[in-house]
């Protein structure tokens, strides 16, 4: 799911490029089906951040609803990606509206060994001052990075912030203190090349989801993962981005979703159980599951909870 992060520095280039062969809307689309899983061949990839609402653990849940074919996939708010890695599709459209995102997904496609030797250094490096002077680095607008610099940074703080919470507050600012393990995964690298390998067949778009799901066409198979609505007042987390998803988003989307099945794509969504999320979606298929939260600042609250997946074909 997906932070709206200030833009990095003359990233407009890079965040508009394809990482793969069928990264253009003028690509061949033949045919393809939708392997549930990664070929043989090929190292499973899990996601390579920790993500707040991360799909990881619903995962057999998600799959068991896949459609068995569709011609390409679209994950719109990707966050830790965890379906997408796990289904490795062979043409896919990643979005994302956090920039930070979409150029590490981008980066790991394009230059993953040297993401890999950046994240040596940061290991290598690592204590409570390393933490907290990359911290002050992150958050400060006039230090210039490059872009794998920033996608190793990014991944760092990740790995080594409390409980892998990524937060920031309204200016954008990531505010989250250290957290306190033994030995974090802080350069997975069989983790980082299996994602490469998998990112590489997809086209990163950064931007609201709706533009990234703008050129879906009927056979696609598209999965929303937006930030929930709140089952109560103090549920309502959204700060990994600067900004809310709130009523009126949850609408849109609804209605995005209704016109998509009405052109012939297929549908599936993942929201909380509340009333007003059912009511949305009147007409679709509409399965509870439950589902474990292991991120949070406050272990009591982490545990299973009612989620919904809902699914649209026509």
């Amino acid at each position: 799911m997906a932070p709206r992060a200030r833009a990095l520095p003359a990233t407009a280039q890079l965040l508009s490029t394809p990482v793969g062969r069928f990264g253009t809307k003028a690509a061949r689309r033949a045919p393809a089906a939708a392997p549930a899983a990664a070929p043989a061949t090929e190292p499973v990839a899990t996601p390579i951040v920790k993500w707040v609402g991360g799909k990881t653990r619903l995962l057999s849940e998600l799959l068991a609803r896949m459609p068995a074919r569709f011609e390409r996939y679209y994950e719109p708010f990707a966050g830790g990606a965890a379906l997408f890695f796990r289904m490795a599709p062979q043409r896919a459209v990643l979005g994302d509206d956090n920039a930070d995102l979409v150029n590490l997904y981008r980066t790991v496609g394009l230059k993953v060994d040297d993401v890999i030797r950046r994240l040596a250094v940061h290991r290598r490096l690592h204590n409570e001052g390393h933490y907290y002077e990359m911290r002050a680095r992150w958050n400060d607008a006039n230090v210039s990075w490059t872009h794998v610099d920033r996608a190793a940074a990014f991944v760092y703080l990740n790995k080594t912030c409390f409980n892998g919470l990524w937060r920031v507050n309204r200016a954008g600012h990531f505010n989250v203190p250290m957290g306190r393990y033994e030995d974090p995964p802080i350069c997975a690298v069989d983790s980082l090349r299996a994602a490469a390998t998998v990112l590489q067949r997809a086209e990163l778009r950064h931007g609201h989801y709706r533009e990234a799901v703008a050129d879906a066409r009927a056979g696609d198979f598209l999965y929303f993962d937006p930030p929930y609505d709140p089952v109560t007042v103090t549920a309502n987390f959204t700060g990994y981005t600067a900004g809310a998803f709130g009523s009126d988003d949850q609408r849109e989307l609804a209605e995005l979703a209704r016109h998509l099945v009405a052109r012939g794509c297929k549908v599936m969504l993942s929201n909380s159980d509340t009333p007003f999320v059912r009511s949305l979606y009147k007409g679709f298929r509409v399965d509870r599951v439950r589902c474990g939260r292991a991120i949070n600042s406050n272990a009591a609250k982490r545990g299973d909870v009612d989620e919904v997946i809902i699914m649209g074909e026509r």
